[in-house]
This record gives C-alpha cells, structure tokens and sequence, in this order.
C-alpha cells in the first residue's frame, strides 16, 4: 500500500522535509505512519492529523493511496 505524507508549518520546518512517500505491507494507523516515517523523532503532543483533507484521530486506519498530513497544533494570541 503506497501513501503521501505531507508536514506543514513547524514540522515541515523541525524534519527537514515537506513530504514523504511511503509503502506499507498491512493495515496501518495515522500513529503507525508517523512512527515509520519519523523513526528518530516522538510523536509531538497535542498534533493534528488529517487523511484526504479530513481531520482524524491518530488510531484513524490508513487506506492505499490516502493523503495523510499532520500539522503543529494551532496558537493564537
């Protein structure tokens, strides 16, 4: 199964990358696809994950060729 990944904000900017393209053998989550792609690197809190343009829990299943982006938790002031 082949996905896209794309970092935006912060993140884009901390992992040296805007998007990853990746290929997995079996059932995944949004978490299983940060853990694989950012082996180095915990899971931020409070991170936001969307697959295709919609927002999702991080337990949310990834399906072959879903979109899947994570984005920095949003502060105003």
């Amino acid at each position: 199964m082949s996905i896209k990944v794309r970092y935006f904000a912060s993140l884009k900017e901390s992992l040296g990358c805007s998007e990853d393209d990746l290929v997995f053998a079996g059932l995944v989550s949004v978490r299983d696809v940060w853990r694989y792609a950012n082996p180095q690197q915990p899971l931020p809190d409070n991170i936001l994950a969307a697959v295709n343009m919609e927002y999702v829990s991080l337990d949310c299943s990834i399906d072959d060729g879903d979109e899947v982006a994570f984005f920095p938790p949003v502060t105003g002031g």
